[in-house]
């Protein structure tokens, strides 16, 4: 679990609960979660590599800091994942996005690939998968894995909500990938719902049920 961060700042967590009450409407929602989103990519791309520039400000010359290394990737999961790329994209607007989505086989109960559509350097970039819930972890966990099938190695996950079971899943099957989350929960349900969770993430985004 040394790869699992859990951000607990105040502004963080004043915003998730509000997320999470029933009574918050659609537009504020998506809004809320924007706001985290981009609250948690300080801390992801806290370690982003820098290196010396010189430049001259209006008093004098100077070394100063600019990135320096691998470019940004955001790739949200489909559909809700959707609602965290605009927060990202306000702090990193330079960052290119893919997209990843995924359908349970209602027999085998495993996630399929339906669509995946990256940015052509993809394997050279950071990559900050993104999906407001980690519930069971397997929408995740594939998500991952098809990224790597396609030679991408620099991957971090980043959730808003998450329960123990979606976190043990991703860290055991993906030991060397960054895991940020604005909330660790109880647990889940018998319907693989989170406790307390704030109901279906991609609906409330949405409007929809």
């Amino acid at each position: 679990m040394s790869k699992v961060f859990v951000l607990d700042h105040p502004l963080i967590q004043h915003k998730v609960t509000l997320l999470r009450k029933k009574e918050t409407n659609t537009k504020d929602f998506r809004a809320l979660a924007n706001e985290i989103s981009l609250l948690m990519a300080y801390e992801v791309t806290r370690n982003l590599p820098l290196s010396d520039v010189e430049i001259e400000t209006p008093m004098c010359k100077m070394t100063g800091k600019e990135m320096a290394g691998r470019s940004l990737g955001v790739v949200p999961i489909l559909r809700a994942g959707l609602g965290m790329v605009d927060g990202i994209l306000t702090l990193v607007p330079n960052a290119k996005v893919g997209h990843i989505g995924l359908y349970r086989d209602p027999e085998t109960h495993m996630p399929v690939e339906y669509y995946c559509k990256l940015p052509v350097d993809a394997e050279e970039r950071t990559l900050i998968v993104v999906d407001p819930m980690l519930a069971t972890g397997g929408s995740a966990v594939a998500a991952i894995q098809f990224l790597k099938d396609r030679g991408c190695k620099d991957i971090k996950l980043m959730n808003l909500i998450a329960a123990p079971e979606g976190v043990k899943a991703v860290t055991d099957a993906h030991p060397d990938v960054e895991v940020y989350i604005a909330a660790l929960d109880e647990k889940l349900n018998d319907h693989a719902y989170i406790l307390p969770g704030l109901g279906d993430a991609g609906d409330r985004l949405f409007g929809t049920k």
